[in-house]
């Protein structure tokens, strides 16, 4: 993806970040995202820490990674054992943890934030690390739903900060969403797209609207199937079938809400339809409102759209 703004920047501000090659990465966040990144980023010879609030987190998110890595390795070393246990092995070997990133950030090329997503908490966190970490350092967010230049407009290094959008499960997900904002520079957008391709992903170049890509299109389509149930054009077992035998999809709308969460769901939609209150795919769902208030989120709560067996 070429940026107007990439041919001002290469003169001046990306010179930081030329030909980074990045080797040691920093995940924020040990939730399932983070840990699945730190992953796949340890897997393929990568230098991690994973950064998080307190140890017991960090225990709970690397017990996670090695669980996962033993049923890739069974898959993927069948025949092999001992080479499976050599590769996990190593690849828990590059992994390590922190709860002090402002010292894990002194030696990292690239963060990568996983955290909540909620604006605020994460430009604090950018705001205290652009001070501690090294002028090369690039900054990317896995935000789904929040703007890049509003998390990077934090923090001092506006060329070296970009999106890494990630999908559930990281392990098992081929792609990564990559963004760059009006500032990003090239040569930082070309070092998280290396980066991803370097994991083994299939990078796509995105800007930095709205849902980007996947979720920008995923996101309405979701909602529209909701809004059709509202007005009583079909029964949500219906329209899951339709879409699941009609247009080939793995899962229907209803089943894709309840796995990603109804209240994520939600609160990509809030955030939208304040950013365009006039735009009717960011309309809301009294349904989807009231199963939320109702605490049934789907299948973390047992209870959404469906009841979870």
């Amino acid at each position: 993806m070429a940026f107007l703004s990439h041919q001002v920047c290469r003169g001046f501000c990306s010179s930081a970040v030329r030909n980074v090659v990045i080797k040691q990465v920093m995940i924020v966040g040990g939730g399932q995202m983070g840990a699945g990144i730190a992953q796949v980023a340890a897997a393929t010879g990568h230098s991690v820490t994973l950064v998080d609030m307190s140890d017991d987190i960090l225990k709970k998110a690397v017990k996670g990674i090695e669980g996962s890595l033993k049923r890739v390795a069974k898959k993927k070393f069948a025949d092999k054992p001992e080479a499976g246990e050599d590769f996990l092995q190593k690849t828990l070997q590059n992994v390590s943890t922190s709860t002090d990133p402002g010292s894990a950030v002194q030696g990292s090329d690239l963060v990568v934030e996983a955290i909540v997503e909620n604006l605020k908490v994460k430009q604090d966190l950018f705001g205290q690390l652009d001070k501690a970490a090294p002028a090369h350092t690039i900054f990317a967010s896995n935000t789904s739903s929040l703007p890049i230049s509003d998390i990077a407009s934090a923090t001092n290094r506006l060329d070296r900060f970009g999106g890494l959008h990630f999908f559930n499960p990281v392990p098992m997900m081929r792609l990564v969403e990559v963004i760059g904002t009006s500032a990003t520079s090239q040569e930082t957008f070309d070092s998280l797209l290396n980066f991803s391709k370097s994991l083994g992903k299939t990078p796509v170049s995105c800007k930095d609207t709205a849902g980007f890509i996947v979720n920008r299109l995923l996101v309405p389509y979701t909602m529209e199937a909701i809004r059709l149930h509202e007005r009583g054009h079909g029964s949500k077992e219906d329209i899951d079938i339709a879409m699941k035998l009609g247009a080939g999809y793995p899962m229907g709308p209803f089943e894709l809400a309840d796995y990603v969460g109804l209240d994520t769901l939600k609160f990509i939609m809030d955030g939208w339809s304040t950013l365009e209150p006039n735009n009717p795919l960011f309309a809301q769902s009294e349904l989807l409102n009231k199963l939320v208030s109702e605490g049934k989120l789907g299948k973390k709560t047992g209870e959404g759209f469906y009841k979870s067996n």
